[in-house]
C-alpha cells in the first residue's frame, strides 16, 4: 500500500502534521509509535504487527524494560530499537483504555511523551497510528481531539524541538471520517476531498 497524504497542517517553525492513508511499517520516518500496553506485550493490533515485523529483538528489549522499571504507566512512552524494521527506533506509547476515566487527557499525555522521546534522540520525523482507538476502544471523537491536541500542544510547548514532521497513519474508518467531517479545514487540518 502506497502512502497517500490526505490532510496536512502547517505548524510554526516550518513543521508539518500530516494525515496519511497507508502502512505504518512502510513510513518514511525516523521512528514509529507503537500503541502499547503497560507490560509491553505486543499481542494484538498494531503492536502485534510491529513485533512480528521487527523480530524477537524488539520483544526482548521490551521485556528488559518492564523487568527493570515495572509496568509502564498509562500516559508514558519508552523506546526500543526497531529490530528488522528500517527505523531508528520504536516508541511504545501507553494510551488509555475506555472506562479508565479522563481518556482524552491521558491519550494527549501519552502521545506528547512519545514525541518527547523522539526529540530527546534528535529524530526529525515520527509516524504514529490511531493509538487507543482499536482494542482499547476509546471513542473516535475522543481520539481525534487528543491527537490534534497532542501534536499542536507538543510543538507549542517545545518550540526548539528538532522534530519537523508528525504523521498520523490511518486505514479507512471512523477516525479519517471524523477528520473529513469537520469541514474542509478538518479542525484546521486541510483534508483533501475523497477521490
Amino acid at each position: 500500500m502506497t502512502a497517500e497524504v490526505v490532510g496536512e497542517e502547517d505548524l510554526p517553525g516550518g513543521r508539518v502534521f500530516e494525515v496519511v492513508l497507508g502502512d505504518l511499517l512502510k513510513e518514511p520516518s525516523d521512528a514509529i509509535v507503537n500503541a502499547a500496553n503497560s507490560h509491553l506485550e505486543h499481542g494484538g493490533g498494531v503492536a502485534w504487527a510491529i513485533s512480528r515485523a521487527a523480530g524477537p529483538e524488539l520483544d526482548r528489549e521490551s521485556e528488559d524494560i518492564v523487568r527493570a522499571r515495572g509496568p509502564i504507566p498509562v500516559g508514558e512512552a519508552v523506546v526500543t530499537g526497531a529490530g528488522r524494521l528500517p527505523f531508528k527506533g520504536v516508541i511504545h506509547c501507553v494510551g488509555p483504555r475506555l472506562g479508565e476515566g479522563d481518556e482524552e487527557a491521558k491519550l494527549d499525555r501519552a502521545l506528547r511523551s512519545a514525541f518527547l522521546r523522539a526529540d530527546e534522540r534528535g529524530w526529525r520525523s515520527v509516524s504514529f497510528p490511531a493509538v487507543s482507538s482499536g482494542i482499547f476502544a476509546v471513542p473516535p471523537e475522543t481520539c481525534v481531539r487528543a491527537y490534534l491536541s497532542a501534536v499542536r500542544g507538543f510543538f507549542a510547548a517545545t518550540p526548539g524541538s528538532r522534530l519537523e514532521s508528525l504523521r498520523l497513519v490511518l486505514l479507512p474508518g471512523p477516525i479519517l471520517d471524523l477528520l473529513r467531517a469537520a469541514g474542509p479545514e478538518g479542525g484546521h487540518v486541510r483534508m483533501k476531498p475523497r477521490s
